[in-house]
């Protein structure tokens, strides 16, 4: 791939990117969220047309149309969400685009004898005829692999391939790995988790706002320039925590808190256990699968019976949270990370999503009163500097930033004794960043708690009063606000597990 160039309107996601692959290599490619890394692959796989710069394939310049022209190319995408289909079995999952037969008539008894072979050369001992939904989570993966190379695939686009297995599976997956390694096959590897990249890829490729920033044959360079080079020269944290107060009450406490998946082989999260203090921030820091987000999805009765814990305490009392009902009523809120989907009523005004929660408070023997929802909307957008000009208006409407100055508002009218939030300033700008910073910090200077999820280090860096690493749904390192450096946290968040049991 040379000099790929990929805008969407005015913004340039994709700068001039240049990226080789070899003949029966593993190249790892690293970037934080929103590098790039997705566009680009995307691109390679006939996902997104429309870029600049050119795709050689043997030397041949090629541009995939489409997925399915990418795989007729011999390009093929392992994704994290597989997509198999469980209702039917392996080997006709195998050849569902592309049946064995003659004359418009399909040849079970030759799919079953292909998908026999095909199993056999990357060493799966399954029967053809067996339905995908009884295989486990690690069996559909190495299928999915299967089917790619039965289409021919010379060149595998793997991301974040073990985000969902354990132990023995990640095994077998690099045994598979050096399999195709050896049968020519080139191989992109998306991941964070960096001994996995030491122990299987050859080179490595860092992208940062869309451009190379650096790249290295694995071993040559330390974790250290890898960092430097994912963070770039911006390191320091933007703004810093105020001191807390020696003694301060334990407003959550949670111990050996687990989230279940219903499609991956091991918990979201898994026996988390922390403490957080009224009137403190603290981060929680993970890349793409750590489970930050599960954790306050959990945490907010969102998850219902999939969430678990030996105990939690708000304000050293048990309880427990299993719907969203409940945790508002013990007066935990909750900020999505997807505003528009979980946070937002489109096509209701910025004034009604923002006493929304309210309401029942504003409707007396069930009768709204206007006048009083009227003064809630204005004492709301004060709060958090919404103009009053906006709250009239359709919230779907509104600008990133005003959008999530709703969401945020409208549980500020709560006064919560506990706010979750995930992701508060994605997609907004760097005022309105700052504003929501300010919002945070002062509700936690008004005594509540707050525990906020992110995936970028310099924020969590500069708001956090202390910060919890997570890594494969645990917490791999609870970090004080003076060590708590971005490229710090992204060491420990990309570092080597302890041995997992």
């Amino acid at each position: 791939m040379e000099h790929i160039t990929k805008r969407f309107g005015r913004a340039t996601v994709l700068d001039g990117v240049s990226l080789d692959l070899h003949a029966g290599e593993v190249h790892a490619l690293l970037g934080e969220n929103g590098a790039g890394k997705s566009t680009l692959l995307k691109i390679l796989a006939g996902v997104y047309t429309d870029h600049g710069g050119t795709i050689f394939l043997d030397g041949r310049p090629v541009r995939p149309r489409s997925p399915a022209h990418a795989g007729a190319l011999g390009i093929a995408v392992i994704h994290q969400e597989l997509s198999l289909l469980p209702a039917l079995s392996i080997a006709e999952n195998l050849f569902v685009e592309r049946p064995l037969g003659r004359f418009g008539l399909v040849d079970r008894r030759q799919e079953r004898a292909r998908a026999a072979q095909i199993l056999a050369e990357v060493g799966l001992d399954l029967d053809p005829d067996t339905l995908v939904e009884r295989l486990s989570l690690p069996e559909r993966q190495l299928v999915e692999i299967a089917r790619a190379l039965g289409r021919g695939a010379r060149v595998l686009i793997m991301d974040e391939p073990t985000s969902a297995l354990a132990g023995p599976a990640i095994e077998r997956l690099f045994e598979l790995i050096a399999g195709l390694q050896a049968r020519g096959v080139a191989i992109v590897y998306v991941s964070h988790r960096m001994e996995e990249i030491e122990r299987i890829a050859d080179r490595l490729t860092v992208l940062r706002d869309g451009r190379v920033v650096g790249s290295a044959r694995v071993g040559e360079v330390p974790l250290e320039q890898v960092v430097a080079w994912m963070l770039g020269p911006r390191h320091a944290p933007a703004e810093v925590s105020p001191v807390l107060p020696a003694a301060r009450e334990e407003r959550l406490s949670v111990e050996e808190f687990s989230v279940d998946s219903v499609a991956f082989e091991r918990p979201l999260v898994d026996r988390a256990s922390f403490v957080v203090f009224a009137g403190e921030i603290v981060g929680l820091f993970g890349l793409s699968g750590a489970g930050a987000s599960e954790l306050l999805l959990g945490l907010s009765g969102a998850l219902g019976a999939r969430a678990r814990a030996k105990e939690v305490r708000l304000s050293s009392v048990p309880v427990r949270i299993g719907s969203p009902r409940e945790a508002r009523a013990l007066g935990v809120a909750f900020v999505p990370a997807d505003r528009k989907t979980m946070g937002l009523v489109p096509g209701m005004t910025a004034e009604r999503n923002g006493t929304l929660v309210r309401l029942p408070a504003l409707s007396p023997l069930g009768w709204l009163r206007p006048a009083r929802e009227r003064r809630a909307a204005l004492s709301m957008a004060a709060d958090v500097g919404l103009r009053p000009e906006a709250l009239p208006m359709d919230a779907a409407t509104l600008s990133g930033g005003n959008q999530q100055k709703v969401v945020l508002g409208k549980w500020l009218l709560e006064q919560p004794r506990v706010l979750l939030c995930d992701e508060p300033t994605r997609g907004v700008d760097v005022g309105a960043k700052a504003e929501m910073h300010g919002k945070l910090r002062a509700l936690a200077a008004s005594g509540a708690a707050v525990l906020v999820a992110g995936s970028d280090a310099r924020e969590i860096a500069a708001i956090a009063d202390r910060v919890l690493v997570l890594r494969r749904g645990r917490i791999a390192a609870e970090v004080a606000r003076a060590e708590a450096t971005p490229a710090a946290l992204l060491a420990l968040a990309m570092g080597h597990d302890e041995e997992e049991p």
